[in-house]
């Protein structure tokens, strides 16, 4: 395959894409789910010799699409959504044709620049004051990683990188069960420990009690551990949780503590004022992350990390070697030193051509809707006999069960075997519950109205 070919094949891809948009609606959301299926369609050794684009491309139309749950239909209603506004599609198709790799300065200004820029237009979008800086991962899990390898370094006055961790003090995070399994994950990677992420105790709203963290940490200390930093939730992945940021800022600052806030999904909520009471006292935070790949039409991934000074984490996560480094421009940012990978794509590119496509006003406006349709949906859930509402709410998330674990699970399958629309679980207070969360780009009130009505038909 050559130039001249991409260039006929990239007009029958947007053909096929334009197609496979317009046909999301009479697809079920979810593939079939048998394992083997796929795998079993394709030759189990590679071909020595080239195949015709024409093969290659028939091929994919007739395995991928029925075998893939499609995350852009407008009826998934399950996790949270992995968006691609069309403005951001376009914008991949450029950053792919590029194919640079930004991980100085000088390999791509433009990536490093635009990126500096779309910072700062988030920043303002979010509300957040001046003074914030930060950068774009590909996850908000890297981000969270990044935040705790950061707390680690601090906690041991910068020298972990260095001199390891075996004989230096037990470490100590602090975050509540509402908080998503990246943070787990984090403790684990980062050297401290599953069983030293503490957990802390939530009050009847699901927020971390200030009172508990402030406890936890002086009993830590007294026990000869060494408290690093506090994690706080902002739109949990469960059922929606909100921390009290504010509170639980100020309780950690006290204690000598930084924090890090994960917002990965509502934090785009916050381009619309009314919701950032939410979130109140987050100018105080030291980390932020939100994912614009969730609710604000970016093509995954694309989760920016928000930093009150990047210092630290530059210190932590920077490394230069000689073939790294730029002649005569020695405090130019370099984005690698910021993040895990020396590698990085050119993710400003799609925040770019999304933030202008559509306006901050109309990205508002399909998030006012989404909270709204999905405060509708749990009213018409609610009014259905047997259907118990059990957790409120929170944005565009909230949850609902059956009279016990078996009928709802049950009911859950029958819904996703449907594939009318895509729902998922999780577990709240020990009881199994059906997560309803509204967020997908395209979706309408009608595609919404379609959960109460496929749930009455099935139950």
């Amino acid at each position: 395959m050559n130039h001249d070919d991409l260039n006929l094949w990239s007009k029958r891809a947007a053909d096929w894409a334009s197609e496979y948009h317009a046909s999301l609606r009479d697809r079920p959301v979810r593939a079939p789910l048998v394992p083997g299926a796929i795998s079993s369609q394709l030759p189990p050794i590679p071909p020595e010799t080239p195949e015709p684009i024409e093969t290659i491309f028939a091929d994919f139309d007739r395995i991928v699409p029925p075998g893939i749950t499609h995350w852009q239909h407008p009826r998934f209603f399950a996790y949270f959504p992995a968006n691609a506004a069309p403005a951001s599609m376009l914008a991949e198709q450029l950053a792919n044709a590029i194919a640079a790799q930004g991980m100085i300065w000088q390999t791509s200004p433009a990536l490093t620049e635009i990126e500096q820029v779309m910072i700062q237009w988030l920043r303002q979008s979010l509300g957040l004051p001046e003074g914030f800086t930060g950068t774009i991962h590909d996850s908000a899990t890297t981000a969270t990683l990044s935040a705790v390898l950061t707390m680690r370094e601090q906690a041991l006055g910068f020298e972990g990188n260095h001199e390891g961790l075996s004989g230096a003090p037990v470490l100590r995070l602090y975050a509540s069960a509402e908080t998503h399994s990246s943070v787990d994950k984090a403790a684990r990677v980062a050297g401290i420990g599953q069983n030293n992420l503490v957990k802390i105790p939530t009050d009847g709203s699901l927020s971390m009690k200030p009172g508990a963290l402030a406890g936890a940490i002086a009993a830590d200390r007294a026990a000869g551990f060494l408290p690093a930093g506090v994690i706080l939730c902002a739109g949990g992945t469960s059922v929606g949780a909100f921390d009290k940021i504010g509170e639980c800022i100020a309780v950690a600052h006290a204690a000598g503590l930084p924090v890090h806030v994960d917002a990965a999904w509502a934090g785009s909520a916050m381009i619309a004022p009314e919701f950032r009471a939410l979130w109140a006292g987050i100018e105080a935070a030291d980390s932020i992350v939100f994912n614009p790949h969730k609710w604000l039409g970016a093509q995954f991934d694309c989760a920016v990390q928000f930093l009150r000074n990047p210092t630290p984490q530059v210190k932590t996560l920077g490394l230069r070697p000689s073939y790294l480094e730029t002649a005569g421009t020695e405090d130019i940012v370099n984005f690698n030193e910021w993040t895990v990978p020396l590698g990085r794509r050119f993710r400003a590119l799609k925040l770019w051509f999304t933030l202008r496509a559509y306006g901050l006003e109309g990205l508002r406006d399909r998030i006012r809707n989404h909270v709204a349709w999905a405060e509708e949906a749990c009213e018409a859930l609610r009014a259905l006999p047997g259907v118990r509402i059990v957790t409120e709410p929170r944005l565009s998330l909230f949850t609902f069960a059956l009279g016990d674990d078996a009928t709802t699970e049950a009911l859950l399958n029958r819904i996703n075997d449907d594939g009318r629309v895509y729902l998922t679980q999780t577990r709240h207070k020990g009881a199994y519950v059906i997560r309803v969360q509204v967020g997908q780009f395209d979706c309408t009130r009608d595609d919404v109205q379609m959960i109460a009505k496929v749930v009455a038909a099935l139950m």
